[in-house]
């Protein structure tokens, strides 16, 4: 999630201009390079750039767009507007009418190129007299274009080579068209296990820095996943396997909403069971939005993670919440997918859902989602305020509180490929703050006997056990719970056995053991005064043990 989220929730994860804002060299797009630094500019201030062909696609022959030509419009526009991936490519397919098999080698190219980025930078700066960040930013995407296809797909090479300087004469021009056929000759007479060989650092000698090329992942990422699988119960032996599964593409899963469509429909119009969630449905391929239960918003996209996180307070808090259970609260809202979940459920529990969102445009998403329960009959108001005041407006009113805070989002790098080279050491800090006073606020809202649901979408230790823990210290009046059976309540019990939920008394999800993104899912009780308030708590000074 993004940094300035929120205060109420989270800023738009997929308007993503926290980050020096947009295009930081006032218009002419100067980028990071492979290791997400800032790229120096190419271009002079309207003068021909480098040496290349000065005139402008505008100005060559004009050509039916090919996969390759919106590949790299969208690589384009991710750098330069610091866009979301997602969003760039759905809309640049729908524009230019991309489908079928060129939707599919358009999906895998532009995808596989922002994942593999830091793998190819390497392997161009082999081939190159030059540091990359002395390229043109065009000419740099145009050659990951290229070198993606000569080493990770089965283009033919000749094809590969060819079609990707014909692009690069299209976008920069004659002479940057020669250096990508040099450099690209170059990358094909080699195998990609050749070339890891020879530009990896030496696992044994420097394990970070051979992760972080083989897998392409930043090396402070590499650093910080591993520590968290550490923190969270696992074996740090895992990280290859970390790393690999947030390099491969995610699965589509859907979710019902509740009372409006179920899997027999879900399934009749070609989707199957889901792997966890009792409200999921698998998608096998493709995009879904054309079937009638999602076009009629009584189903959505949504990871069975996001839907075990929902689900683990909508359901699995019916036997640890001890207040009057007839007010929700979703504090951070936006876009809605979570609090469709919510919103659903109030209805077996006579409650209504209040949900926060900081950003107007966001509560409108949230608007969206819930629009088919609302019709349905659920009580679902939306509010755009400040999520860091709700506790101090609305104190101890609510039984159930879900606080899904803006967090560095490194438990979604599968769908978010982006964000690896966008994101630095210094968001861990600069969001800290920011988590703590949601969390506060969250509780501050909760009845005595309320339960609150912390959840982040990364699974760094600064921003999930770090920040439960700190809260539990400098509060007297709230207790952790053990989440795992809470999450088992929205598990399909089928697969109860095979779910491994970790030591507790937090969930933490992983890509590589449960096909989510890493969710982070905790659990707190505002006690109250009745005897009975304490009787399956965990104490403060055993959640911060087992932190």
């Amino acid at each position: 999630m993004n940094r300035e989220a929120g205060r109420g929730g989270r800023r738009d994860r997929h308007e993503g201009r926290q980050q020096g804002g947009g295009r930081r060299d006032g218009g002419h797009g100067r980028g990071r390079d492979g290791q997400g630094r800032q790229r120096s500019g190419s271009r002079g201030q309207g003068g021909p750039r480098r040496g290349w062909s000065s005139s402008r696609p505008s100005e060559r022959s004009r050509r039916t767009t090919s996969s390759r030509q919106v590949a790299f419009e969208g690589l384009r526009t991710v750098r330069e507007d610091d866009a979301y991936a997602n969003l760039v490519l759905s809309g640049l397919l729908r524009r230019h009418r991309v489908s079928g098999r060129d939707a599919a080698f358009t999906t895998e190219l532009f995808y596989g190129s922002l994942r593999a980025q830091g793998r190819l930078d390497a392997i161009i700066a082999a081939c190159v007299d030059r540091d990359l960040r002395d390229i043109e930013p065009e000419l740099l995407d145009v050659m990951r274009l290229g070198a993606y296809q000569l080493l990770d797909m089965t283009v033919a090479p000749h094809a590969a080579t060819s079609e990707t300087v014909a692009l690069a004469r299209q976008e920069v021009g004659a002479g940057a068209a020669s250096f990508a056929n040099a450099v690209l000759r170059r990358i094909g007479e080699r195998t990609l296990p050749e070339w890891i060989e020879r530009v990896a650092p030496d696992r044994e000698t420097d394990l970070v820095g051979h992760l972080s090329v083989v897998h392409s992942h930043p090396a402070w990422m590499v650093r910080a996943l591993s520590d968290a699988l550490a923190g969270h119960g696992r074996d740090r032996s895992e990280i290859d396997e970390l790393l690999a599964a947030q390099n491969v593409a995610p699965a589509v899963s859907l979710v019902m909403r509740p009372g409006l469509t179920d899997l027999e429909e879900l399934i009749e119009h070609g989707a199957g069971e889901a792997a966890w969630s009792v409200f999921g449905a698998a998608w096998p391929s493709g995009d879904p939005g054309g079937i009638d239960p999602v076009r009629q918003g009584r189903a959505a996209v949504q990871d069975e993670g996001s839907q075990l996180a929902a689900l683990a307070l909508a359901l699995g808090a019916d036997e640890l919440v001890r207040a009057e259970d007839d007010h929700w609260l979703d504090l951070c809202a936006g876009p809605g997918g979570k609090t469709a979940l919510l919103g659903g459920l109030t209805v077996g529990h006579d409650t209504e859902l209040l949900a926060v969102e900081l950003q107007p445009h966001r509560t409108e998403l949230v608007d969206r989602s819930v629009a088919s329960l609302r019709e349905a009959g659920c009580e679902i108001t939306t509010r755009t305020a400040d999520g860091t005041t709700i506790g101090a407006e609305l104190p101890g009113r609510f039984s159930r509180v879900l606080v899904d805070v803006p967090c560095t989002g490194l438990g979604a790098l599968r769908r978010r490929p982006e964000a690896r080279w966008r994101r630095t050491p210094g968001d861990i800090g600069s969001l800290a703050g920011l988590q703590r006073e949601l969390l506060a606020s969250a509780l501050d809202a909760a009845a005595p006997g309320g339960v609150v649901a912390y959840v982040t979408c990364s699974p760094h230790l600064a921003e999930t056990r770090l920040v439960v823990a700190d809260v539990l210290k400098q509060r007297e009046d709230v207790t952790q719970l053990d989440a795992r059976d809470a999450v088992r309540a929205g598990i399909l019990p089928a697969r109860h056995g095979e779910a491994d939920l970790g030591r507790g008394p937090a969930v933490q999800l992983w890509p590589h053991v449960h096909g989510t993104d890493a969710m982070f899912i905790a659990l707190l009780r505002k006690r109250d005064d009745s005897p009975s308030a304490h009787r399956t708590e965990t104490t403060p000074e055993e959640g911060s043990r087992s932190s």
